[in-house]
């Protein structure tokens, strides 16, 4: 029996014929932000939210700037007479839709998509108006929210012990005064209007982003790459903000998405209880506010502030679900 061991020669082998040979493009390398747009652009309900947000905020832009009347503007003409005339309550002058109530046969050339409310102001105007206001508030304040909460928490959950126990100790009292008390008393030292809203806003909504970046951190802190960052000498904050901030910012996004739209619900909630926006100006909740007062005589004056507050927190939502998709996919998703 022969033990010697085969060698190969050339003829053993046979070269491939020349082929192309391109990426797999069903696994094809992309980064984190590309894949989570991609699986973003993919949920309808998702891209139904964005498509509706953004057309809120167009009109919140230009709306007001669409036609003529201010929405501080009283509408009215002068009769041959001299006499002062109003448009008071004057109905949607939408096609399809029967004009009636107030002075309409005196306004025949003026156009009010929305009518005119009880002091002959232009609901068109004052619905893009207060749209405008209520977004304002809403991203004013979820991005210092966001700042605070964020910065709150992860100091929180990486320092923990004593630190940690006190830092919580304050976020469950600050979260155990209900936010009437903390307006209420605001109301005493500030004046009413965007100032108070915002302020009272600020003083509340951070406390669920700084338990979200609290828990991100307690699940973050322990990781390789932390360790090692600590074996190179980085000190304790710049291992926060600059190692493990940027892995929580997913469960941060999808957080600020849905506490925009608890941001608007609460702002419209202020001001329709009257402690909010100041009359001439105006927001979402001030306008459902006029439009209850009035739901027996002007009926249809509730309508408009009432389907865009419903599509702006139908939309921010539904943005929410996709991002909360998209940033953590479920495994038969993938």
């Amino acid at each position: 029996m022969n033990n010697t061991p085969y060698v190969p020669v050339k003829e053993d082998f046979q070269f491939l014929p020349e082929r192309d040979i391109t990426t797999d493009q069903n696994f094809a390398s992309q980064g984190y932000w590309k894949g989570v747009a991609v699986s973003f652009f993919k949920n309808r309900r998702a891209v139904v939210g964005l498509v509706i947000v953004v057309l809120i905020m167009f009109f919140a832009a230009f709306g007001p700037i669409m036609n003529s009347y201010g929405y501080a503007d009283i509408v009215s003409v002068t009769t041959e007479e001299g006499k002062k005339i109003v448009a008071q309550g004057i109905s949607p002058q939408i096609p399809g839709l029967i004009s009636g109530g107030g002075n309409t046969e005196l306004f025949g050339d003026y156009t009010f998509l929305f009518g005119t409310d009880d002091m002959g102001r232009d609901l068109w105007t004052r619905t893009w108006q207060g749209a405008r206001i209520s977004l304002i508030i809403a991203f004013v304040t979820i991005v210092i929210d966001m700042i605070i909460g964020m910065s709150y928490g992860l100091i929180s959950g990486f320092f923990g012990g004593m630190a940690d126990n006190i830092m919580q100790r304050i976020v469950e009292i600050a979260n155990s005064v209900p936010r009437l008390v903390i307006v209420s008393v605001l109301a005493i030292f500030m004046p009413k209007g965007m100032g108070l809203v915002i302020v009272a806003l600020l003083l509340t909504e951070w406390i669920g982003m700084s338990k979200i970046s609290r828990a991100e951190m307690l699940k973050l802190k322990e990781q390789e790459y932390v360790l090692a960052s600590r074996t190179l000498g980085a000190g304790s904050f710049h291992i926060i903000f600059k190692e493990i901030l940027p892995n929580t910012i997913g469960p941060i996004i999808t957080q600020v998405m849905f506490s925009i739209p608890t941001a608007i619900f609460t702002e419209a909630f202020l001001s329709f209880v009257g402690v909010g926006i100041v009359l001439p100006q105006c927001s979402i909740g001030s306008l459902i506010e006029d439009g209850f007062n009035n739901i027996t005589t002007l009926p249809y004056q509730i309508f408009p502030p009432i389907v865009v507050l419903a599509l702006l927190m139908l939309g921010f939502n539904f943005i929410g679900d996709g991002f909360r998709e998209a940033l953590a996919p479920k495994l038969e998703d993938m």
